[in-house]
């Protein structure tokens, strides 16, 4: 199953960063609490930490430690993300009922606010998510905004104040880091890209017949993928350096076999057919691409199950590479090969309008027709642009 989850190493990142936000989350609260209420009313340092804590007060304590559980069980799931969500809501919340209560049994405002606040808006820019940072601004600024307006009390100024002002530097911050992840993000894809087509085309230089093949494909199946709107851009990028690879087998194959001009035995053909087994194995390690390894595996299979390697039938073969193999079938048949000419557009189109339920998958079928005036378009223009 292909998600907009992230790739293991920016997962691990997560990770890593809601781990040291917990630490610092319980270590500072805890010491804070500890040292402000409990060790310094016996010294007398600070008249003002002379406050009594109340049953809320300590159920605040009990609350927090409870959601710990949580925060492991998700962090072993590998899905860290909603625990600074939950993190965030949770303190705001308690806090806010932990005032309103100071309010109604002392009558007078809770005249500070917590560290904790600070930690949410300075560590914000670790998570690299802009939502986030907007989530702990607005809910801070309405916190205040919130308790001001029902102590009737200007005190609260100045803690909103210390909240626009921080979230200023944050902001900055975090602007700065999306700044360089993008960078570095735009580097490494034109990187793996280069690497990508580099080895297709030193497919192509001993396949002399599929030149251009793997390109086209691919940009087929962009099209025709990119046409269902409910994928992030980096599974489709992913999958299009997929779609370039689909035939990296074939360099395991001799050029007897790939440029045979007659047509192929049946031992010769067995052979071709493994194409996309070691297509997969070679591919089976590399991040990111070997998310979409069923696009190099799976795209000569057939909706009937007759097709290989092996033989899956239906929704067995998954979505990408049943939209690989109309691309794959339409490139083929329109590309001239040393024993026939090549088809046209609109013929290769029949014949895969007429392989629909067998050959391929109906619905893929009928999305490949919505889109072939683009598909069009761009055979047209690679053809006008002087490729062969």
């Amino acid at each position: 199953m292909h998600s907009s989850n992230q790739t293991i190493s920016l997962l691990g990142v997560e990770k890593r960063a809601t781990i040291w936000f917990l630490w610092l989350f319980y270590i500072i609260y805890y010491c804070y609490e500890l040292i402000y209420y409990f060790m310094m009313p016996i010294v007398s340092w600070d008249n003002a930490s002379q406050i009594s804590k109340s049953f809320v007060d300590y159920l605040v304590y009990v609350i927090l430690l409870a959601i710990l559980p949580a925060a492991i069980y998700l962090l072993r799931k590998n899905n860290p993300s909603p625990i600074k969500y939950i993190y965030f809501f949770t303190f705001i919340i308690l806090t806010f009922i932990q005032e309103l209560s100071f309010f109604i049994l002392n009558h007078e405002p809770y005249s500070h606010g917590s560290i904790i606040e600070l930690i949410f808006i300075l560590f914000s820019p670790i998570f690299v998510n802009k939502r986030f940072f907007y989530v702990v601004f607005l809910g801070l600024t309405g916190k205040y905004l919130i308790v001001g307006i029902v102590f009737q009390d200007p005190v609260f100024i100045l803690p909103l104040f210390l909240v626009l002002v921080l979230s200023c530097v944050a902001f900055i911050v975090l602007s700065r880091f999306i700044h360089y992840v993008s960078a570095f993000q735009s580097a490494y894809n034109q990187q793996i890209e280069n690497i990508v087509k580099g080895i297709t085309a030193t497919l192509e230089l001993k396949d002399m017949y599929t030149k251009g093949h793997s390109e086209r494909v691919a940009n087929y199946s962009l099209i025709l993928l990119k046409s269902y709107k409910q994928y992030k851009s980096r599974d489709v990028r992913l999958f299009y350096y997929a779609c370039l690879l689909h035939d990296i087998g074939k360099i395991s194959i001799s050029e007897q076999i790939l440029s045979k001009e007659s047509k192929l035995s049946v031992e010769e053909y067995e052979v071709m057919k493994t194409h996309p087994v070691v297509g997969a194995e070679a591919l089976k390690n590399v991040e990111g691409i070997n998310e979409y390894l069923d696009v190099v595996r799976h795209h000569h299979e057939r909706w009937d199950g007759a097709g290989y390697p092996d033989q899956l039938k239906g929704a067995e073969i998954t979505i990408f590479a049943r939209i690989v193999a109309i691309a794959d079938a339409f490139d083929a048949m329109t590309s001239s090969r040393s024993y026939r000419q090549a088809l046209s557009p609109d013929e290769a189109y029949d014949r895969i309008i007429k392989g629909s339920g067998t050959q391929f998958d109906p619905q893929v079928v009928y999305q490949f027709k919505e889109v072939y005036p683009l598909w069009i378009n761009y055979y047209k223009q690679y053809n006008k642009a002087g490729h062969v």
